[in-house]
């Protein structure tokens, strides 16, 4: 029984520590400053805003490519007797006024219509497109799109 107590007592005597001088400390070197990296980080995030910025309307497209395409969606639908697809291509306050079985008869009074041109316009300060549609009877009316949770037609007039 000693004879083990004394080879237990000299396998912890001699054998390698872990901790022989305590733990070295973890930050030897002279301290640098991080301005270098602060200053990429923020240049890096200032390029990208400005990509993302330059780059937005080559992937959504111009406001006008916008208007021409939703209105384009808005008379294949209607041509296709596609009401509610209709109805959900018009601005929040056009669905509330506008009954989708009312759409054909408010937005489509001259049968089937194409996409004639878009131009800019001002609207009680509001920047809108005024598309331009040719009718198949002959007739042109300009319909009105806006900005609202993506390009919405919002309004009607003769051309």
């Amino acid at each position: 029984m000693s004879g083990n107590r004394e080879d237990e007592g000299r396998a912890t005597d001699t054998g390698p520590y872990l901790y022989d001088d305590g733990p070295a400390p973890l930050h030897t070197g002279t301290p640098r400053a991080a301005r270098g990296l602060i200053l990429a980080i923020l240049g890096g995030t200032l390029a990208v805003a400005v990509a993302m910025a330059v780059g937005l309307p080559l992937v959504k497209g111009t406001p006008e490519e916008q208007a021409r395409q939703v209105t384009g969606v808005f008379l294949a639908a209607l041509a296709q007797d596609d009401v509610e697809t209709a109805h959900q291509l018009l601005c929040e306050d056009e669905r509330a006024r506008v009954d989708p079985a009312q759409v054909a008869d408010v937005y489509a009074p001259g049968g089937d219509g194409e996409v004639a041109g878009a131009r800019a316009a001002e609207v009680g300060g509001e920047p809108v497109q005024r598309v331009a549609v040719q009718w198949s009877d002959g007739g042109t009316s300009l319909l009105t799109v806006v900005s609202e949770d993506g390009p919405r037609i919002c309004g009607t007039s003769a051309g």
